[in-house]
């Protein structure tokens, strides 16, 4: 749904055999991709070793304008990104690629998640003179890299090192004079996948839909733990942080919300996963209706799944409104309020005098979910139940994920379903259970992180952070003591 859950963003890379329009590619990439990130984007392309780069704010079309694109020029490798700000803000320094020039050479980097011991890395490169351009965990990340190759013999073997320092979340690529590396941390909180095209380019993406879009196959994932090299000398995987299956632990809501329903990650189609959802609930939520929706655009794959598996017929109750983007300004209460009312419209026909079952694939802090549940009201469902395919949100995600705080998470504030369902207007509410979250994603080849649900996390997390955690004001430490 449009409601405040956020993915950090998305991530492209291109090794071509001959030089082309390299930066071209990326940019469709990046479109497909989207969806992870809308509030910044960029490209960095590589000539023989001759970098060029442009990033900015806004959409990838809108950033991307034909003059800027094809002041890229061509070249036979490119990485591209798009940004949603999980930590660090939006200021400019933070906007990737992040491009470096160091004495060993151009450096280029993209990354997807978060990493929990950023601050404790910033501050070593600080101490020792380090100097930041932004406020995002990435630089550390990049600084690392650069710090290790001045005592490793390759870049990958830099990225190896760093490995081993870095905690938590980034499934990144990396661009130098030659090569092109892809890696993932070992827990694979993040997805990153790899193609090849007809013609025997390489690329890398964080889904698979960014393949399709350029015309290239899916090979495989890039596994947790793993970097894979691209040069002109071949593809080579280097294992040296391999995990295990049973150690890994990929985001589950990547399936559940935030990935296209087109993309198969970790050998599962995000589609079926979410069809999977609904019908777990239809088992542990049954309830008496004539029609199931789905709200746009991740609740529908779920209200097809839970349709099939109960009998009940699926319609469609909402049209979602493409044209209203991140951008759509609402000063005032009575326009937010008004904002549903904009991006989601009622097909009164099929709501009016029915028995409703409403699927959506979360709710947060419950205000928008009200608003909906009152556009069904309005339209005369004689009965709306509200089913969600996926647990209660009650903790934090440190891994790339936007939560709001607890004090905000409607499931924090109130003791029980039947609390929240009054509170949001439904007349019965139901969640899809820790269990079932975890059987929804069949023939994924990873296990699954649920620490937004039940506080469990893969590995150690700080105790005190916050999205802008470079960004804050003195006065936020000094509570903290």
């Amino acid at each position: 749904m449009f409601h405040s859950l956020h993915e950090e963003c998305g991530v492209f890379g291109i090794f071509e055999n001959k030089t082309a329009a390299v930066a071209e590619t990326a940019y469709l990439a990046l479109f497909a991709l989207q969806h992870r990130g809308q509030e910044a984007c960029g490209i960095a392309v590589d000539d023989d070793g001759v970098f060029s780069h442009y990033k900015g704010s806004g959409l990838v079309p809108d950033v991307f304008t034909k003059e800027k694109l094809a002041s890229l020029g061509k070249g036979n490798m490119a990485i591209g990104h798009v940004r949603y700000s999980t930590t660090g803000g939006k200021d400019m320094g933070n906007i990737q690629p992040l491009v470096i020039r160091h004495i060993k050479g151009n450096l280029a980097l993209c990354h997807n998640g978060n990493l929990v011991n950023a601050d404790v890395i910033r501050r070593d490169f600080e101490l020792s003179g380090g100097i930041f351009h932004g406020t995002s965990d990435t630089e550390a990340i990049a600084y690392s890299i650069v710090s290790n190759r001045l005592k490793c013999k390759t870049t990958e073997d830099a990225i190896a090192q760093t490995m081993r320092t870095v905690k938590g979340a980034y499934s990144c690529i990396v661009m130098t004079a030659t090569k092109m590396i892809a890696f993932r941390d070992p827990n694979g909180f993040r997805p990153l996948c790899i193609g090849k095209t007809e013609g025997g380019a390489y690329c890398v993406a964080s889904e698979s839909c960014a393949l399709d879009t350029v015309g290239a196959a899916l090979v495989r994932d890039v596994l947790p733990g793993e970097i894979v090299v691209f040069s002109n000398e071949g593809v080579k995987s280097i294992n040296t942080h391999l995990a295990e299956k049973k150690n890994s632990s990929i985001c589950v809501f990547e399936y559940i919300y935030f990935a296209r329903p087109d993309s198969v990650i970790d050998g599962a189609s995000v589609q079926k996963a979410r069809m999977k959802a609904g019908a777990f609930l239809a088992k542990e939520h049954p309830v008496s209706a004539d029609i199931v929706i789905g709200v746009p655009d991740s609740g529908i794959d779920a209200a097809l799944g839970y349709a099939k598996e109960s009998g009940i017929p699926y319609g469609i109750g909402f049209i979602k409104n493409r044209y209203i983007g991140r951008s759509f300004i609402q000063p005032s209460q009575s326009q937010r309020e008004d904002a549903v009312r904009i991006k989601l419209n009622v097909i009164k026909e099929n709501i009016k005098g029915e028995r409703v079952i409403m699927i959506d694939d979360s709710i947060v802090r419950g205000t928008t979910c009200a608003r909906i549940v009152g556009l069904l009201r309005e339209a005369g469902a004689k009965e709306v139940h509200m089913r969600v395919s996926a647990p209660p949100f009650k903790h934090p995600c440190y891994f790339g994920t936007d939560i709001d705080s607890r004090d905000k998470l409607i499931a924090c504030q109130y003791e029980t379903v039947k609390e929240i369902a009054k509170v949001i207007g439904v007349d019965s509410l139901g969640y899809l259970s820790i269990e079932a979250t975890h059987k929804i994603a069949k023939g994924a080849n990873v296990n699954f992180c649920d620490g937004c649900f039940t506080g469990n996390y893969p590995i150690s997390v700080p105790k005190h952070i916050s999205k802008n955690k470079f960004d804050q004001k003195l006065g936020y430490y000094q509570a903290l003591d």
